[in-house]
C-alpha cells in the first residue's frame, strides 16, 4: 500500500486572476485521485480540508502516519472528522475494528477520535473508490453509514433551462450532526448540463467538488473566481476541484454527470449563499 500526499497553499484571487490555464490547474484541480492499491491525498488551506481517495485492488488500503504527521497529531482524526461517499464497487472500511460495507454511492462518517482506518474491496475486480473529505473537529460525534436511501433528496432545476437534477444531502444537520463538514451529491438527468445557475458566493465556507459519471470523450466546464473576473476549468471523469470562499460556484458539462460536493467552514447553513446576478458575470 502507499500513500501519496501533496500540498494546496491558499490563493488569493487577485493571484488567481493573473495565473495562465496550466497554473490554475496547478493550483485548484486535482487530476489524480484513483489509483488502484493506493491512498490519493491532498491538504489544502483552504479551511484545511482534506480531499482524497482511496481505491483497495487485492489488499486493504490503510490510513498511515504520513497523513499524522501532515495535520501534526498522532493520528489522522485525534481532532478532525472524516466524511466519505464509495462511487465504486462494493467494499468495506474497517474503523477501529468496525467494519462499515458500503454498496455504491453509500456514505460514511467517522467522527473525532478514530484511530485506525482501512479501506477494503469485497471483489478486487470491481474495486471500491472510496471519495473522502476531512475537516477539524472540536468534538467527538458518532461514526455511522449514511446510505443512498438515508440521504435527503432535492428535485431541483428544470428541463428548459438545462439543469434539472437530484441533490442528495449526505452529510448534513437533518441526516446527522457533524462539526462543519458537509457533504452530498448531485446528479444531472439526461438534457441537463448546467449543475448551479444563477452561480452563487458563500465567503464563509469552501467548497470541494468531485465530478464523475462523466463520458471518457465529455468534460464538464468548472466556473471560477470573482463574478467580475470569471475563468474556467476543464474537468474530466473523476477530476476534483478546490473552489475558495472568493470563488463562483458553477459549471457545465457536454452531457449528463454526477458531482459530489463537500464544505467546510464557519457554519452548516447549506441554503447560505449569496447569489451572483446573471447580468454581473464577467
Amino acid at each position: 500500500m502507499s500513500t501519496n500526499v501533496r500540498t494546496r497553499h491558499a490563493i488569493h484571487y487577485s493571484q488567481s486572476e493573473r495565473m495562465t490555464g496550466t497554473e490554475l490547474r496547478e493550483h485548484f484541480l486535482i487530476e489524480n485521485l484513483f489509483a488502484e492499491g493506493t491512498l490519493q491525498a491532498v491538504y489544502t488551506h483552504y479551511d484545511r480540508m482534506l480531499v482524497a481517495g482511496a481505491t483497495p485492488a487485492g489488499d486493504a488500503v490503510g490510513v498511515g502516519g504520513e497523513l499524522a504527521k501532515l495535520v501534526g497529531t498522532d493520528y489522522l482524526l485525534e481532532r478532525r472528522e472524516l466524511g466519505l461517499i464509495n462511487i465504486g464497487g462494493a467494499g468495506r472500511v474497517i474503523a477501529d475494528g468496525k467494519a462499515y460495507e458500503l454498496q455504491p454511492m453509500d456514505g460514511l462518517y467517522l467522527g473525532q477520535g478514530t484511530r485506525e482506518i482501512s479501506f477494503e474491496s469485497l471483489d478486487a475486480s470491481t474495486p471500491a473508490k472510496f471519495y473522502i473529505n476531512s475537516a477539524p473537529a472540536h468534538t467527538s460525534l458518532p461514526s455511522r453509514i449514511v446510505s443512498r436511501t438515508d440521504a435527503i433528496e432535492n428535485n431541483l432545476g428544470d428541463g428548459a433551462t438545462s439543469n434539472k437534477r437530484k441533490l442528495y444531502q449526505y452529510l448534513h444537520p437533518k441526516v446527522l450532526p457533524t462539526c462543519q463538514l458537509l457533504m452530498g451529491l448531485t446528479r444531472l438527468e439526461t438534457g441537463s448540463v448546467w449543475n448551479t445557475m444563477p452561480a452563487h458566493l458563500h465567503d464563509r465556507r469552501m467548497e470541494a467538488y468531485l465530478y464523475f459519471e462523466v463520458p471518457e470523450n465529455a468534460f464538464v466546464v468548472h466556473l471560477m473566481g470573482r463574478p467580475q473576473a470569471t475563468n474556467h476549468l476543464i474537468v474530466r471523469n473523476e477530476q476534483a476541484v478546490l473552489s475558495p470562499p472568493w470563488s463562483i460556484h458553477c459549471g457545465a458539462g457536454t452531457g449528463a454527470y454526477a458531482f459530489i460536493w463537500s464544505m467546510a467552514g464557519d457554519n452548516q447553513s447549506f441554503t447560505d449563499m449569496d447569489m451572483v446576478d446573471m447580468k454581473s458575470l464577467n
